[in-house]
């Protein structure tokens, strides 16, 4: 593996070309525990450029460029199997660093290896077009070729499952790639960079450089010979991103927040959707951009399903990422949990009713870490900001409504539009709404659901462009199309003619 241990800290360094390249640290704390737990190196304009000019001479050389698909293939189901192997380790790698209970980065792993394996079967399928009927003896083959060097920059929330619903996609392309993980999870996608080399893919073809944002994002983003950028994130660095690579013209695809809603109406499975809101509000603290941070309930039976939520919400454990019966773990940092109570607070002064949660739990044991219960807020209007702004915590805001147009209105009443949930067994209501409701995915009487075969991404300030599937593997290729002729081409301009020969004569005599 590619760190060092020293008194139980981990040490990186960046993995460059196959090698480790040391530098200055960065320390990352447990936000559980608040104890230094691992430490990267803080990279910038340097690391980057010898990082991208690495992967671009493993797109040029013939130990890749060679490699047919099925190769791609092969080289991908031997990393899904190194992923198995290593799935306890890699789990609690992100359990610790993001502060999510165990048992859900070990799903997170899961899912990831999923996207591994379907990204080679993809590999294995790809094919292109082909037209032999626009003309006479004219033939076009239209081909899907890899992109080059890419540049992926992952989140924190879901670091080995966002690298993998990335990576593979680029690999089973043909294209090179460097990463630019979180500052605050890094382990995981060093991890994952140095299997790749032991599954056989050549050094270089998989980068990994640490930093910030600012010092190793941006260079990344805007550097000449990345050909397009895959970048998880907020829709405020999402913007920065896009005007930072309009420079170079680089192409970006923006994977961004959200402010899913979960539309029930009163004739839906209640018992079915209450569990599904809890799930959908809380599972990884709420920091998930398509976490359902909106309930929309019919006013004929708001007051009694949102007394369901709340006692579900109730019921869930609060505790340490690797007690198997902690729900929910810790916030990334001590900021960013400041930052969910302060919106919590102007949820109230805004009209909100903090039904359940609303604080920092009082244990003694949960002290030192970022810890918030989840919070369940009644009465919220649609003009205030716990409405309309993405918080990426475990709060959950009610808001009732009377007719399906009010419903549609509400749902689409955001800047933003990643995922949408429904509940209701009406099959004509439930086709109208999921055509009315915008956003990149409906989910109809279930949330948060999904297949490695399916793409995923967003519309409005959610961004654009797709992760996973087909949709997701296009996204690495650029599209060419090849034109034979085999009869000669009518021009529309006069060649050599007896009109010309007789002009020439007529000057001649």
């Amino acid at each position: 593996m590619s760190a060092a241990t020293m008194e139980g800290v981990r040490v990186y360094g960046h993995h460059i070309d196959g090698e480790r390249v040391d530098g200055p640290p960065l320390e990352r704390r447990d936000p559980a525990r608040n104890e230094i737990v691992s430490t990267f190196v803080a990279g910038g304009i340097a690391e980057v450029d010898t990082a991208v000019h690495a992967a671009a001479a493993a797109f040029a050389a013939a130990s890749w460029r060679r490699i047919p698909a099925t190769g791609r293939a092969e080289l991908l189901e031997t990393l899904a199997a190194l992923l198995e192997r290593d799935a306890d380790r890699l789990a609690a790698l992100d359990s610790q660093e993001v502060g999510k209970p165990l048992r859900f980065a070990r799903g997170d792993i899961a899912l990831g290896i999923g996207h591994v394996r379907h990204a080679a079967a993809l590999a294995r399928t790809a094919k292109g077009d082909s037209y032999t009927g626009l003309a006479p003896g004219y033939t076009v083959l239209a081909t899907r070729e890899p992109a080059g060097v890419v540049g992926l920059v992952t989140p924190w929330n879901f670091p080995a499952l966002i690298l993998l619903q990335k990576l593979p996609y680029a690999i089973a392309a043909g294209c090179t790639a460097v990463v630019k993980p979180s500052e605050f999870t890094s382990s995981s996608s060093l991890e994952i960079a140095a299997l790749c080399e032991e599954a056989g893919l050549p050094p270089g073809v998989v980068n990994v450089v640490t930093g910030t944002g600012a010092a190793a994002g941006h260079p990344l983003v805007t550097h000449r010979l990345v050909s397009y950028v895959s970048f998880t994130g907020s829709t405020r660095v999402g913007r920065q991103v896009m005007a930072a690579a309009a420079d170079s013209l680089t192409r970006v695809g923006l994977e961004l927040g959200g402010k899913t809603a979960n539309v029930v109406f009163a004739d839906a499975d209640l018992d079915a959707a209450a569990d599904a809101v809890v799930f959908g509000a809380f599972a990884n603290q709420g920091e998930s951009c398509v976490a359902g941070s909106r309930l929309l309930v019919e006013a004929a039976i708001a007051d009694e399903f949102t007394a369901a939520v709340v006692s579900r919400a109730r019921a869930l454990t609060v505790g340490m990422p690797d007690d198997p019966r902690s729900d929910i773990g810790a916030l990334i940092h001590h900021e960013h949990r400041d930052r969910v109570h302060a919106a919590v607070l102007a949820g109230a002064e805004a009209g909100g009713n903090v039904l359940s949660g609303g604080r920092a739990p009082a244990l003694p044991d949960l002290a030192a870490g970022a810890f918030y219960e989840p919070t369940v807020i009644g009465s919220v209007a649609r003009e205030t900001p716990l409405f309309q702004l993405e918080i990426f915590g475990p709060v959950l805001s009610v808001t009732s409504f009377g007719s399906r147009q009010e419903a549609l209105a509400l749902a689409n009443g955001t800047p933003y539009g990643l995922a949408q949930s429904l509940w209701t067994t009406d099959l004509d209501r439930a086709f109208e709404m999921s055509r009315g409701l915008e956003a990149g995915t409906v989910w109809v009487n279930t949330t948060s659901d999904g297949s490695p075969a399916l793409s995923f991404g967003g519309v409005k300030q959610s961004g654009f462009g797709r992760e996973g599937g087909e949709e997701g593997l296009r996204e690495f290729t650029e599209y060419k199309t090849v034109q034979f002729r085999g009869e000669p081409r009518p021009s529309p301009f006069p060649g050599p003619s007896t009109n010309g020969d007789e002009r020439a004569g007529a000057q001649q005599a």
